[in-house]
């Protein structure tokens, strides 16, 4: 309980979610202490998100919204983790607004977090398409290519991180970076940080449209290639 936990979501355009999400997850704030946060960055919503969240606020003051960042999910995040770094949070626990992920199994890793800096999910089994699952063994492949690392999730959005090993890769990333999350788990792995990777279960997204289609991906899988590049002349 002595622990400062921050909660951390990445929003956009998710009004068929937002309010059943935020109640859902609200409840793990309990296994933190009473300053823990949940902070949302809903910025460029198009949709009734932030209507949504302005009124959730209302009535419960550990819900914070930053409006002010760049609109896609990569900056959302790096916003998101710089701003529990200088709040001082103790643990930054992710996870995203689209309902794809299980609250419940928050626990587990909250139970071990003292064994490890970070705790990551596994999603062996993936409901939101074999695409979607095919470009994730993709970027496992290319770290291990690239940088030596070998994991079993790059990206999975249910993670709870020590918010020291957090800040000791935040400023690596430009402030419009798609991808920090993958590069955090290439970062930890490769520079031996005691990182775990524990199964979770990935539902279809529970409502909304996913801004991310086949085209974007190839976009921002090109895209990838040249910064992982960059990086790696820099480690």
């Amino acid at each position: 309980m002595n622990n400062k936990l921050f909660l951390v979501m990445p929003a956009y355009n998710e009004e068929a979610n937002i309010e059943k999400v935020v109640k859902e997850w609200l409840k793990i704030l309990d296994y933190g202490s009473n300053d823990s946060k949940f902070v949302i960055a809903d910025s460029g919503s198009v949709d009734n998100t932030h209507q949504i969240l302005e009124k959730l606020k209302i009535n419960n003051d550990k819900i914070i919204i930053l409006n002010n960042t760049l609109k896609q999910h990569g900056p959302k995040l790096i916003a998101l983790y710089k701003y529990a770094i200088e709040n001082n949070a103790d643990y930054i626990f992710q996870t995203d607004s689209d309902g794809q992920t299980d609250p419940n199994e928050f626990i587990s890793f909250w139970q071990d977090k003292n064994k490890y800096d970070a705790i990551l999910g596994y999603r062996r089994v993936r409901q939101d398409g074999i695409i979607r699952k095919f470009v994730e063994n993709v970027v496992c492949f290319l770290l291990n290519i690239y940088f030596g690392v070998k994991v079993k999730d790059a990206n999975a959005p249910f993670r709870l991180m020590k918010s020291s090993v957090v800040a000791k890769y935040i400023d690596r990333f430009d402030e419009d970076y798609n991808l920090p999350n993958i590069m955090l788990t290439c970062f930890m792995s490769y520079y031996g940080d005691n990182i775990e990777f524990k199964e979770v279960t990935f539902k279809k997204r529970q409502g909304g449209v996913n801004s991310i289609d086949l085209r974007k991906i190839v976009k921002i899988g090109l895209r990838a290639l040249k910064d992982f590049t960059e990086f790696k002349k820099k480690m």
